[in-house]
C-alpha cells in the first residue's frame, strides 16, 4: 500500500520524467481537434509506439497539468479506491488545474468510474491504454457519448521520413534514390521510435516478451503457455497467408477451436496482430470464412519470425495493410474465386480495391491484372490499384483504369488516386 507522501513523491517524479521526454516529431493526428474537443480522449496503440510521447506534444499546449502513468511498478497496488487520495493530493499541489494526462489506465480495474466522475466535474482528460478489450469494454458501459478514441501506429512512412529529416518536396533523381534507400530500411526494420533510435533488434524482442508475458499471458491467465507462445510466433512469421482457426488447430496440436479463438483475439487485443475477413456480404460467412493476419509492425516482425525468400512480397503486403488502418479505413480480403489482396468499404460499400505484388513480372502479370479487376468488376469500380516495389505505369481495359505504382509513393501520399489515398 502506498503512503500519501510515497504517492506525492511518485506523481511528482514522473511527472518530471515526463516534462524532459522528448517531444519527438508531430505524429499525423489531429491534436488541435483533441484538445478542442470537450470529450475524454483515449490514445489507444501497441506498447512503445509512441502514446506517452504524444501525450507529451499534447500536454505542451497547456500551461500546467496533471499527470500519472500506471506503468510503473511501484503502482502495482493501486486500486480505484486510491483515486481519491490522488485527486486530494493533485488537488494540493496544483490547485485549480483542471486537465488530466493518465497513461495506461487499463492497469487499474475500475478506472471508467472514477473517469466518469472528474469529466462530469469539468476535467479536461486524456488517457493512454494498450489493451482493446479492455478499453472497448469500460468504455463503452461507462462512458458512453463522452469520448473519442484515437488508435496510434508505429510510425508511417511519412513519420519516418521526418524522422529521417529526409524532405518529400520536388522529387529528383537523387531524391528518389534517398527516398528509395529509407524505404527498403522502413520495410525491413518497421517504425517503432525507440527502435529507430538505437537500431537494436533485441530491443523489438524485448517489446514481444513484455507483451505476450506482461499484457496477455499473465492478465489472462493463460496456461498453455508454450502452445499460446507458438502460435503468436506462427501467425507472424506467416503474415498475409490465409488460416481458419481449425486449421491453427490441427497444425500446431490444439485441443480446442475455442482456445485458438480466444488466443487470436488476445494478440489482436495487444495490438500485435491485425486479423482480416475475407468480404462477404453475410457477417456469419465473413466470419466462418479463412482469415488473414497480419503483424502490427514489419520490423517486430522480422526480429521474431523465421525468414524466408518470399517475405519481401508479404513484407509489403502486411505494411500496406497498416498504412490503411491507420488512414481510417475498413479492409477486407476478396476471393470470388480469384483474389484481390485489399478491398476498402465505408458505409456499406465498397470504395476501392489494392493489390500488392512486390515485382509485376510475365509469370505473374495476368493472375494479379485478374484478381484485381474481378474486384473490381463485382463491386463496380472504375479504378484499382497494384502496389509494387518499383514499377509504374496506367493499365486501361474494359473501360476501367489499373494504376500501378511503387508502394513509397503511395505510402508518401505523392498521387492522390484511387482506393486508400490519404
Amino acid at each position: 500500500m502506498i503512503t500519501a507522501s510515497q504517492l506525492e513523491e511518485l506523481v511528482h517524479t514522473q511527472k518530471e520524467t515526463f516534462l524532459a521526454k522528448d517531444p519527438g516529431i508531430p505524429r499525423e493526428i489531429a491534436t488541435k481537434r483533441m484538445v478542442k474537443t470537450n470529450a475524454i480522449v483515449v490514445i489507444t496503440g501497441i506498447r512503445r509506439c509512441g502514446k506517452s510521447t504524444l501525450l507529451r506534444q499534447l500536454a505542451a499546449q497547456y500551461d500546467d497539468f496533471l499527470y500519472i502513468n500506471f506503468d510503473d511498478d511501484r503502482l502495482m497496488d493501486f486500486t480505484v479506491a486510491d483515486f481519491s487520495d490522488l485527486m486530494l493530493m493533485f488537488e494540493k499541489t496544483s490547485p485549480g488545474v483542471k486537465t488530466l494526462f493518465i497513461d495506461e489506465i487499463q492497469n487499474v480495474s475500475g478506472w471508467e468510474r472514477f473517469i466518469r466522475r472528474i469529466h462530469d466535474e469539468g476535467y479536461k482528460v486524456f488517457l493512454t491504454g494498450s489493451n482493446a478489450n479492455l478499453l472497448s469494454q469500460e468504455l463503452g458501459t461507462r462512458l458512453t457519448g463522452r469520448y473519442q478514441t484515437i488508435t496510434l501506429y508505429p510510425f508511417s512512412f511519412r513519420e519516418y521520413l521526418q524522422f529521417r529529416s529526409i524532405a518529400t518536396g520536388r522529387i529528383t533523381g537523387k531524391k528518389k534514390a534517398e527516398i528509395l534507400a529509407a524505404f527498403d530500411r522502413y520495410l525491413s526494420g518497421g517504425g517503432f521510435p525507440d527502435y529507430l533510435k538505437s537500431g537494436d533488434p533485441e530491443y523489438l524482442k524485448r517489446i514481444w516478451d513484455d507483451i505476450l508475458y506482461r499484457d496477455i499471458i499473465s492478465r489472462f491467465g493463460i496456461r498453455e503457455v508454450k502452445g499460446f507462445r507458438q502460435l503468436a510466433h506462427y501467425l507472424v512469421t506467416n503474415t498475409a497467408n490465409p488460416a481458419t482457426y481449425n486449421a491453427l488447430k490441427n497444425t500446431l496440436g490444439f485441443k480446442s477451436v475455442v482456445s485458438v479463438r480466444d488466443y487470436v483475439g488476445f494478440l489482436e487485443a495487444a495490438y500485435l496482430v491485425i486479423e482480416i475477413f475475407r468480404y462477404d456480404f453475410s457477417l456469419k460467412k465473413q466470419y466462418v470464412n479463412d482469415k488473414k493476419l497480419y503483424c502490427i509492425d514489419t520490423g517486430l516482425r522480422n526480429a521474431v519470425a523465421f525468414r524466408f525468400s518470399d517475405d519481401k512480397g508479404r513484407l509489403l503486403e502486411n505494411l500496406v495493410l497498416i498504412e490503411l488502418l491507420r488512414r481510417g479505413k475498413s479492409v477486407f480480403f476478396f476471393k470470388n474465386p480469384k483474389e484481390c489482396d485489399f478491398i476498402t468499404e465505408e458505409r456499406g460499400k465498397i470504395t476501392g480495391a489494392i493489390q500488392i505484388c512486390y515485382e509485376l513480372m510475365q509469370e505473374n502479370r495476368e493472375r494479379e491484372l485478374s484478381g484485381l479487376t474481378n474486384a473490381m468488376a463485382v463491386h463496380g469500380l472504375e479504378q484499382g490499384i497494384i502496389l509494387t516495389y518499383l514499377q509504374e505505369e496506367t493499365i486501361t481495359q474494359d473501360g476501367t483504369t489499373i494504376h500501378v505504382l511503387p508502394a513509397w509513393r503511395w505510402l508518401i501520399g505523392e498521387q492522390d488516386i484511387a482506393a486508400g489515398a490519404p
